[in-house]
């Protein structure tokens, strides 16, 4: 969500990537929209799950950083609002009944900038509902990350991570402290088959991994892949295919 725009590849993350938004179907059932509401839609994406939430008859503006993403969400989806917009400085103001989130969060740098921004942003009695990457998150797959970018001469890969993966008791003390109150909290492991086979890995890293592929020097980055895949595959790969490791922190919050 805090990422450049140009970062972000919109086709790979819709042919290869759509357990994002399909996972993210889960969230609607706690959104639980209603013809009539406004609902934000934070870090939309492609659009897909800001059309299912519309079906229910409420008034949804999507939003994203990236504005690859919001070209290929106004392609899939003509009649419905996208706009390129940072989470940390909404122009929003006591608009919206629900503010809702799916796998966005995470990538957010400013997290009280975040909460704040938000919470201005929603009505009295509105409501926060979102996933993002909780505490553990990725541990496995980013041990092999941090380990090939070491064999290529990368120093402190740890501190390259754009991610942010807080617990439960992190996220909700941040949020109360911008003026809502936590109705659900939920921590969960979440194991996830990645598209492609034997390439899903090839195709995340593709995707959510430009920040490892970028700290190496030009002429070895061809073997980050390779190496990756080598130092994960005896934890995440079964059977041909690539089981990522995904915890999700789910929250439903409400404004005082």
């Amino acid at each position: 969500m805090s990422a450049k725009p140009d970062t972000w590849n919109s086709e790979l993350y819709q042919s290869s990537h759509s357990f994002v938004w399909q996972y993210g179907r889960d969230l609607l059932v706690l959104l639980n929209a209603q013809p009539g509401e406004r609902i934000l839609d934070v870090g939309c994406g492609t659009g897909q799950l800001t059309a299912e939430i519309a079906q229910f008859g409420a008034e949804v503006v999507g939003i994203d950083s990236s504005s690859d993403m919001i070209a290929s969400a106004r392609k899939n989806f003509p009649r419905l609002r996208f706009e390129v917009a940072d989470v940390t400085a909404l122009t929003f103001e006591n608009e919206f009944d629900v503010v809702v989130s799916n796998a966005a969060l995470h990538w957010v740098r400013d997290q009280p900038a975040a909460i704040a921004s938000i919470a201005r942003a929603l009505k009295a009695r509105g409501r926060l509902v979102f996933e993002m990457g909780g505490h553990g998150n990725l541990h496995n797959l980013l041990d092999a990350v941090y380990r090939a970018l070491r064999q290529l001469g990368v120093e402190r890969p740890e501190q390259l991570s754009p991610w942010s993966f807080p617990t439960i008791g992190e996220y909700a003390s941040l949020i109360e402290a911008h003026g809502l109150e936590v109705d659900f909290a939920v921590l969960f492991d979440r194991a996830t088959i990645l598209e492609g086979g034997d390439r899903g890995l090839k195709l995340w890293l593709e995707m959510f991994g430009r920040f490892a592929i970028e700290a190496i020097a030009p002429d070895k980055r061809k073997e980050f892949v390779p190496l990756t895949e080598q130092f994960a595959a005896p934890t995440l790969f079964h059977n041909g295919v690539w089981t990522i490791d995904y915890k999700r922190l789910r929250i439903v919050a409400v404004k005082l």
